[in-house]
């Protein structure tokens, strides 16, 4: 009988990953990460989740485990999130997590013990090694798991893949298990909900400064650039009449987060260039090809040109304007339900618009990798 270790997050996804295991004739081990050590006071969400591990798991009578890897998610996932936003982008600590962490620490972890495959409860497909969206296309996470290749889906189940968030709920509550009507997770990758802006000036120290228009307006003041990101509506602190205000640009070095008011041409985009690619065969489809892009996890998806550069980057053009292009974040491509792979934002662009942005906010600083 092969042996399929399941990562445990305490959630209800991961516990019907469990039973399918099971059910489908597997010897399965429950394994429940830590990888963030609590320090706000009175704050014990990771063992809160793991009584709901171990309750899931004696429920179905699966041996069950708990690893320590908050050491290498810092170093690896949340000190690069951090980084970023000290570059003035946005980056996404949930790919980044799963690269690093579940999908290479805690796939190793799992082969260590002998295992055969690693079972998590996303919701995607992995068709002989092929990464596919689920079938709940409203719940779809392909996009936080292109950065796996063939290779390492070789050893890789989404039990959960072919079953829409409904049915999942349904065989928890049949089954009993204390999950079954648990809220979804929400937040950081692993740290969880938090209030962003006061969590954040914990680890940056960021200034205060300009709200400014493209013209040079002064509008209000900022709490810190790192902390906003282009298309953000909320939290600005500007009031009065008109539409609502929007970031449409920064400048890290001088501190000015800049914004207008309305649908602003400053806020589309044409194209962008992308960096650190990664494509799930190990290559891509050719060296100009098109396909349908996410520029963030909850779009639908955009129909594109792809050219691949001979500098090792990306230049991606839209067939229509895209809104609030975001360094930082990861643009991902599929040709139908296949997920080809995906590349980190580095620059977005509108040759069109050009002479409406000053240079400070066509700048966007970033690392190629």
């Amino acid at each position: 009988m092969k042996k399929v270790v399941v990562a445990m997050s305490g959630g209800v996804d991961s516990s019907v990953a469990l039973h399918l295991v099971k059910q489908q004739g597997f010897a399965p081990i429950g394994l429940f990460m830590k990888n963030w050590e609590e320090t706000d006071e009175g704050s014990c969400s990771a063992a809160h989740e793991f009584e709901d591990v171990a309750s899931v798991c004696e429920k179905l009578q699966v041996p069950y485990y708990t690893v320590n890897f908050s050491k290498e998610y810092y170093n690896l996932v949340f000190q690069d999130f951090l980084d970023g936003y000290k570059a003035g982008l946005t980056p996404n600590p949930d790919i980044l997590c799963n690269r690093e962490i579940k999908f290479k620490y805690l796939l190793n972890k799992a082969l260590e013990m002998d295992a055969d495959f690693l079972a998590t409860g996303h919701y995607a497909r992995n068709i002989n090694g092929q990464l596919m969206r689920s079938l709940d296309t409203n719940k779809d996470q392909s996009y936080f798991l292109y950065t796996l290749t063939s290779s390492v889906l070789s050893k890789v189940l989404f039990p959960i893949g072919a079953l829409e968030k409904k049915e999942v709920r349904k065989i928890a509550k049949e089954l009993g298990l204390s999950t079954a009507d648990k809220k979804d997770s929400t937040g950081i990758c692993f740290i969880g909900k938090k209030d962003f802006r006061p969590f954040l000036s914990k680890y940056l120290q960021a200034k205060s400064g300009p709200l400014q228009t493209l013209s040079g307006k002064h509008v209000g003041n900022h709490e810190g650039a790192a902390y906003y990101t282009l298309g953000q509506r909320k939290g600005l602190g500007i009031g009065g009449p008109g539409e609502p205000w929007f970031v449409v640009g920064k400048d890290i070095e001088k501190n000015i987060v800049f914004v207008e008011q309305g649908d602003h041409p400053a806020l589309y985009h044409k194209g962008l260039i992308a960096s650190t690619l990664s494509w799930v065969g190990g290559h891509p489809p050719s060296s100009l090809f098109r396909a349908t892009a996410k520029i963030r996890y909850r779009q639908i998806d955009a129909d594109c040109e792809i050219t691949c550069l001979d500098d090792g980057r990306l230049n991606v053009l839209f067939d229509k304007n895209q809104k609030a292009i975001t360094p930082g974040q990861s643009v991902v491509f599929y040709q139908g339900d296949i997920c080809l792979g995906g590349a980190i934002i580095i620059s977005s662009y509108n040759p069109s618009l050009t002479s409406l942005l000053p240079c400070t906010a066509r700048m966007h600083h970033h690392r190629v990798e």
